[in-house]
């Protein structure tokens, strides 16, 4: 089954990633004028002042910050805001959570924990959350390997417009790997993921396209 593996280069990619998650937003939160226009300082106050009230998302936008060292304060602060955020339930405080489990930065590496968390963002409608919940389970990471449970997991990705697991997707009904054989929709995923100008997904779609009569 293809599957990008997040080894090596991939993992410090991924962490690069998390590091440039980007703000939560809201449309009416003065902290993030602040921020997008520099104000760097300004927006930390903020942000720190709406965390320490229990406002989640305040909680999360500035433990990224700490992480990405645009405002003062250690990692374990931002551990401190950022579990606030995922205990009430914040999907891309509980992703990113999740994201440290798997990697071992600021905490103890953890398989199991960063399944838990990618589950509780996933089925909150977190798309990233929904593909990395899909490769634990494809690997057999912090839970019990099971291909029917990842093809479950893309498969939700991909509906919601993912192009890395729209490809695993259709490999999986291409081979019947977690799913009963289907060509059909196969091809269906591949043209999906050919869409962003994939070279390698629209060559299986038309590959696949061949083999239906």
């Amino acid at each position: 089954m293809f599957l990008r593996r997040k080894t090596g280069t991939a993992a410090l990619l991924l962490l690069i990633a998390f590091l440039l998650s980007s703000h939560a937003l809201s449309a009416e939160d003065p902290a993030w004028l602040h921020y997008r226009q520099g104000d760097y300082a300004r927006a930390a106050q903020r942000y720190l002042t709406d965390a320490r009230a229990g406002q989640r998302l305040a909680q999360y936008n500035y433990a990224m910050m700490v992480l990405r060292g645009e405002t003062a304060g250690s990692g374990g602060d931002a551990l401190a805001w950022l579990r606030k955020s995922a205990d009430q339930g914040l999907a891309q405080a509980q992703y990113n959570l999740g994201l440290l489990y798997e990697n071992g930065r600021l905490v103890a590496p953890s398989q199991t924990q960063a399944t838990q968390w990618f589950r509780r963002a996933a089925e909150q409608g977190h798309t990233p959350a929904a593909v990395s919940l899909a490769t634990q389970y494809f690997l057999g990471r912090g839970v019990a390997r099971d291909e029917g449970e990842a093809a479950r997991w893309y498969e939700t990705a991909a509906e919601d417009g993912d192009a890395g697991a729209q490809y695993i997707i259709a490999s999986s009904y291409e081979h019947g790997y977690g799913v009963t054989q289907d060509l059909r929709r196969a091809l269906l995923w591949y043209v999906a993921a050919a869409r962003p100008g994939d070279a390698v997904a629209s060559a299986k779609a038309k590959a696949v396209a061949k083999q239906i009569k």
